[in-house]
């Protein structure tokens, strides 16, 4: 067995980022919290902390911070169930949500469970089960539907996207409409190499794959502003662009074309017991928000 000690040391150096942050969060000296560290280093033969500003963990260190996190969370399950009040300590869930759905609707559902900390890890919808399959996130955004083993899956909704850009963008590059030979030569807007959703709707809309010249901009709101200066045409989600989109600043290339990508929160059985309060209020916030599937 790993010392408890050892084990809640390691995971409050890498969510503290220090040593000394480390030694803070559990009323202990900076000395302990070294001793501690070393002895586990030396049980288990291996380097868990690299020794940077912030500490950094080796992937065995990550690999053993989350299962202290899912100790922490079974324990309060426990602890709860059992009717006892313990330390009151709120334990830390690691979520895989993509950057999108962070930027539009699912920061209210966090705000209404206060008694979690959240560890969020930010990755594409289509990519996100990968994490859950993995153990490395507790709960994900998913597109996809089918559970993974262990989980459960809840159908809650569709994050609608619009084509848009500038108007001058428009008038420039697609001067007789949009085809497969403007959008090959019009500059794009894509997130990261995971991003499929310009090229999705471009061949839904063309009837054939569309090769798209493309800035690369990994962050939701930049990638608004990188449509309204005119640096390319890009999918944004609906709730984001409403009031550009109203005042003229941004122009949808394709009204009657809109693109819904279909989301489903998938938790962990071993923690959906705890993380209740969580998917209830992801669903409220869903319900809210999201186009119904």
């Amino acid at each position: 067995m790993i010392d408890p000690d050892q084990l809640a040391t390691l995971a409050a150096i890498l969510r503290t980022g220090s040593f000394e942050g480390a030694a803070r969060a559990l009323n202990v000296t900076p000395s302990a919290i070294s001793q501690r560290l070393r002895a586990l280093e030396e049980r288990l033969g291996t380097i868990l902390v690299l020794r940077t500003q912030p500490a950094q963990a080796t992937e065995a260190g990550q690999r053993l911070a989350r299962h202290a996190d899912d100790l922490a969370l079974l324990e309060n399950t426990l602890m709860r169930d059992l009717g006892l009040g313990g330390d009151r300590t709120r334990p830390t869930v690691r979520i895989a949500v993509n950057a999108d759905s962070l930027a539009t609707w699912v920061l209210p559902a966090l705000a209404a469970t206060p008694d979690l900390l959240f560890d969020l890890v930010i990755d594409d919808q289509d990519h996100s089960a990968e994490l859950l399959r993995r153990g490395e996130v507790a709960a994900a955004l998913t597109a996809a539907s089918n559970p993974v083993q262990g989980a459960t899956a809840h159908a809650i909704g569709a994050l609608a996207y619009r084509a848009t850009c500038a108007p001058a963008f428009r008038d420039c590059w697609f001067p007789g409409g949009i085809t497969a030979d403007t959008l090959s030569r019009a500059p794009a807007l894509t997130f990261n190499s995971k991003d499929r959703l310009q090229a999705d709707w471009a061949q839904a809309l063309t009837g054939r794959p569309v090769t798209l010249p493309t800035h690369h901009i990994a962050s939701s709101h930049a990638f608004v502003e990188a449509a309204l200066l005119g640096l390319g045409w890009g999918m944004n989600p609906e709730h984001l662009i409403a009031d550009h989109l109203a005042r003229g600043a941004l122009v949808d290339l394709a009204p009657d074309h809109p693109l819904l990508t279909p989301l489903h929160w998938q938790v962990s059985r071993l923690h959906a017991t705890l993380l209740a309060p969580l998917t209830a209020a992801v669903r409220r916030a869903a319900k809210a928000a999201l186009t119904p599937a």
